[in-house]
């Protein structure tokens, strides 16, 4: 900036030559310009003052139109919600999270074991628990092949209902090398690596049908029976339960069926080859109601409505036959969808940690034309659920 008072030289009034040869400037006219510029950057700086003044009052008189006082930043806002704090204990504890668990099933081709399968996936997907359902289809080697696979998966509990108690047992040994609670349903296996086995007792549920059946048999009476699957530990005990009540009833003429793997297509060939055999038969027992019913009809097909006619799970198709005609006169209950879900109840409990028992029975009961009409209902098996505690 020019120092009008002191830069001009002393004599000249109006202009100094001190900017180049030839040049002159009008020294007053700067002085004068810098003048006016300080002067309107002052007026300038007094507008933005007062405008900033202005602004903050009408801020105030706002908030005061509305009943508020201005808020003072350093205090939160009510009206914001704070983040919820988490539960280290909620969210750490082992019984709320969700599991997986893998279940290998024997097979899809019986009623029974499609409500088993059912009833255990119904229950862990009611408790917000994961479930990869696999169907071995009868064969040894795709159920190995299934339980491996699970254990790759890192499944946290392993339900087995085994094709072959035995065949079964190296892929138990790899669950419990990896850590697996398993539990087996329905067929047990005999061994190590099962942490509990949930089912019924099929000795029990034999022979209470045979106690059924022999009261309205006479002495010398020619029963049929015809079985499960070879070697099967299902079909040896409701084999054992229902000769032994026979037995002990009085002294009966047994003939030993072949093998129709708890199917009614196979029972109804098995039958009908028997019934050409024995002409003369008195009742026939199989180790399924699925399998009795096959028999029933080939009976039925052959105008025969006098044989007596006996089978195992409380069928709802074998309940109707003995709560409507005269044939059909015994079962016992097995309820696969309570089966299930107990069996969901106990992997869940070993995959937390918890104690379970080795042997868990489910229970069972007779059904006979005199209290059927109890059990008869829109399920596919008769429901038997009594109290639990594991």
């Amino acid at each position: 900036m020019l120092d009008c008072e002191d830069r001009r030289p002393a004599g000249e009034k109006g202009h100094w030559r001190g900017f180049g040869a030839g040049i002159e400037v009008d020294v007053g006219w700067l002085c004068r310009a810098e003048k006016q510029q300080a002067t309107t950057m002052e007026m300038a700086m007094r507008r933005s003052r007062t405008i900033l003044a202005m602004m903050a009052m009408m801020l105030v008189v706002s908030a005061c139109g509305n009943g508020e006082e201005p808020a003072d930043p350093a205090e939160p806002d009510e009206d914001t919600e704070e983040a919820p704090e988490e539960d280290p204990e909620t969210d750490d504890d082992p019984e709320e999270a969700s599991l997986t668990i893998g279940f290998s099933q024997v097979t899809q081709a019986s009623p029974f074991y499609v409500d088993l399968g059912q009833g255990a996936q119904d229950a862990a997907e009611e408790l917000g628990h994961d479930m990869i359902f696999l169907d071995a289809d009868g064969d040894e080697t795709t159920q190995n092949n299934d339980v491996a696979d699970l254990i790759t998966q890192g499944v946290d509990a392993l339900i087995i209902n085994p094709v072959d108690p035995e065949a079964v047992a190296p892929a138990l040994r790899d669950a419990e090398a990896a850590g697996i609670p398993v539990i087996t349903v329905d067929r047990p296996v005999e061994g190590e690596g099962v942490v509990a086995h949930v089912g019924r007792d099929n000795v029990e549920m034999g022979r209470v049908v045979g106690e059924a059946l022999a009261e309205r048999l006479d002495d010398g009476a020619k029963v049929i029976e015809i079985q499960g699957d070879a070697g099967g530990i299902v079909m040896r005990d409701r084999r054992d339960g229902f000769n032994e009540a026979l037995e002990t009833a009085g002294d009966f003429e047994m003939v030993e069926g072949p093998y129709a793997e708890y199917i009614r297509a196979e029972a109804v060939t098995a039958m009908q080859d028997l019934l050409e055999a024995h002409p003369d038969v008195d009742a026939v027992y199989a180790h399924n109601d699925d399998m009795a019913m096959g028999a029933l009809q080939v009976l039925q097909d052959a105008g025969n409505d006098e044989a007596l006619v006996a089978g195992v799970d409380g069928l709802m198709e074998a309940l109707e036959a003995m709560d409507e005609g005269d044939q059909y006169v015994a079962t016992a209950l097995n309820d696969p969808v309570y089966l299930g879900q107990l069996t969901v109840d106990a992997a869940v409990a070993a995959a937390q940690g918890e104690d379970v028992p080795e042997e868990i029975d489910a229970g069972t009961q007779a059904v006979t034309p005199e209290n059927v009409a109890e059990f008869v209902g829109d399920t596919t098996f008769g429901a038997y659920e009594p109290e639990m505690d594991f």
